[in-house]
């Protein structure tokens, strides 16, 4: 399973199209704001019935609604439970800051968006293929 986390319509869609005609096999699961997200991975209010499968790769926006997606991978890396879950921050900020602080906090990997869908595309089947078929996982 993939955590897709994005609050915007627009992108949230390029997103899945680019997975989609990728034909990635993976189910991927959408999460818009940083306290949604973690309350589907701790299980917590709607997700509360949630059997508590952990997704094998997180896609986090930076800028989210009531909880930024930083704040959202500290806590992340703060829980065991969690700690070693694959994140990239897929973010259109172009701020070196935004990716320092993406680092410092935890980030697998950091990816631009690109503004052409063709290359966005070739982006997420690379990214894809190596977080989902050629990295190893730590056990669970």
């Amino acid at each position: 399973m993939i955590l897709l986390v994005e609050d915007d319509p627009n992108d949230e869609f390029l997103t899945l199209r680019a997975l989609r005609l990728i034909k990635i096999q993976s189910e991927v699961i959408v999460v818009r704001d940083g306290m949604e997200v973690l309350d589907f991975l701790f299980c917590e209010n709607q997700y509360s019935e949630r059997s508590g499968d952990l997704p094998e790769l997180i896609l986090l926006d930076i800028k989210l609604p009531k909880l930024d997606g930083l704040e959202v991978l500290r806590r992340l890396r703060a829980n065991p439970k969690t700690r070693f879950l694959p994140v990239v921050i897929l973010s259109s900020s172009k701020e070196d800051r935004d990716l320092k602080k993406a680092y410092q906090s935890g980030a697998n990997s950091f990816l631009r968006k690109p503004v052409d869908f063709t290359q966005f595309m070739e982006y997420m089947r690379q990214l894809s293929l190596y977080w989902l078929q050629m990295n190893e996982a730590p056990p669970k």
